[in-house]
């Protein structure tokens, strides 16, 4: 097998959560811990961070290893889902795990794990876990895939902890009220390692000091302090949100240098200032064109959402186009009621099963008193935004990560730079 034949195999023999969703999702770790056996506990061979959260887990976990790459360790990255290759999803130093190893891992290792009919985020964990001590890391910033309390990667023991934030996703899953999604996101804490809870609500903060209680752990959460470590410091990634990311981050470095870490300022500014290049994350806020300008953001949800509305009406610009598609499992009705009602609508849907039809979510739209036209796919609904622009408008192209995956996939046909 090439390595289109080996994703074909995995996408179809381990079924993928970001082609179909929820009968993707397996409860329980017993298969996580049957394959962590059989690779030898690679994750015990270096340290690692642990990142959960709704939102913004993406950032801090890109974040976090821009910075220790710039403190000279050698840095695993572990996230998802991936935009445009599979091998976005696991990093050292910011370049993806080679083709030719994904290839040999499963060929080499596809006899033990068929009988298990393992997932497939819990087959790339366990690739990306003994991969990692393949590579000798030193460090790995491991983001949460769903939840936490069962996801695959909380078998580790990490040096520190983070949650970013609590919002309504995945309800199916996690449970339908704030406080039983953050008692999901809080089973990421350990018993002794430290915790940070980058943003809370009156009714999420118990549940969190609760755990944090229960567990010894001790617990900071980022809006208790007010850190200004570096004045002046520039972060690369410019959504809105990020402020809440960038507090986040600042008090969460005191907590790894207090673990033995070795990082100086230097390395701080110049992680933040450099995210993009040094670990490859895309889709954030990230700017494909000018005149007019083009803006893509993975928010998928109604708290991303929200404060992506929220800097769309800082922005100038004569019209306001915005390209959107959505998947089914999501509070379609809720994101809609906050987007733009003055704004020109291009309604599509994403090159996956769960993307709901781009007629359907215009039916839910015209509800919601936003006017626009269908189209197929992504790059013709951006075609026609560019098409329908003068230099001074601003198109935005999001509402899922699977829209702006298939966007940054078809960059070069849209003369995106």
């Amino acid at each position: 097998m090439d390595y289109q034949d080996t994703l074909e195999y995995l996408y179809n023999s381990a079924p993928m959560f970001q082609q179909v969703g929820g009968a993707a999702y397996k409860e329980g770790l017993e298969n996580t811990l049957a394959l962590d056996t059989h690779f030898g506990h690679p994750h015990r061979q270096y340290r690692t961070i642990h990142v959960a959260g709704t939102n913004g887990k993406g950032s801090c976990s890109h974040t976090l290893a821009a910075i220790l790459q710039e403190a000279g360790y050698k840095v695993g990255l572990y996230t998802s889902p991936h935009l445009v290759d599979f091998r976005e999803r696991i990093r050292v130093n910011g370049v993806p795990v080679p083709e030719e190893y994904v290839v040999r891992f499963v060929k080499e290792e596809r006899s033990f794990f068929e009988p298990l009919h393992p997932s497939f985020f819990e087959l790339t964990t366990a690739m990306a876990f003994r991969y990692f001590a393949d590579a000798h890391v030193d460090v790995a910033v491991i983001e949460v895939g769903l939840g936490g309390r069962l996801d695959c990667t909380n078998i580790i023991r990490p040096d520190l902890c983070v949650i970013t934030n609590i919002s309504f996703d995945h309800v199916q899953f996690l449970g339908d009220t704030l406080p039983k999604i953050a008692a999901e996101k809080a089973g990421i804490i350990k018993t002794g390692v430290p915790v940070v809870i980058g943003e809370a609500t009156p009714e999420t903060r118990p549940v969190f000091q609760t755990k944090a209680d229960e567990m010894h752990a001790p617990i900071y959460f980022a809006e208790d302090y007010d850190r200004e470590d570096y004045p002046g410091i520039e972060f690369e990634l410019k959504g809105l949100y990020q402020k809440k990311n960038k507090q986040t981050l600042l008090t969460a470095l005191p907590l790894l240098k207090d673990a033995g870490y070795h990082i100086d300022g230097q390395a701080v500014r110049s992680g933040f200032a450099h995210v993009t290049s040094l670990t490859g994350l895309m889709g954030r806020w990230q700017k494909l064109q000018d005149s007019p300008t083009l803006i893509c953001d993975t928010g998928h949800n109604v708290g991303g959402i929200r404060y992506i509305v929220e800097q769309l009406r800082e922005e100038k610009y004569r019209r306001l186009h915005i390209v959107i598609g959505m998947v089914n499992d999501k509070d379609i009705r809720g994101v809609l009621a906050l987007m733009p009602k003055e704004a020109v609508y291009y309604f599509t849907q994403a090159s996956v099963k769960r993307a709901m039809p781009a007629e359907r979510l215009k039916e839910l739209a015209d509800e919601a008193g936003l006017q626009g036209v269908c189209y197929a796919d992504v790059p013709g609904a951006v075609r026609a935004a560019q098409k329908e622009s003068l230099p001074e408008d601003f198109i935005f192209v999001g509402g899922s990560s699977f829209i702006v995956a298939d966007l940054l996939a078809n960059r070069d046909a849209l003369n995106l730079h």
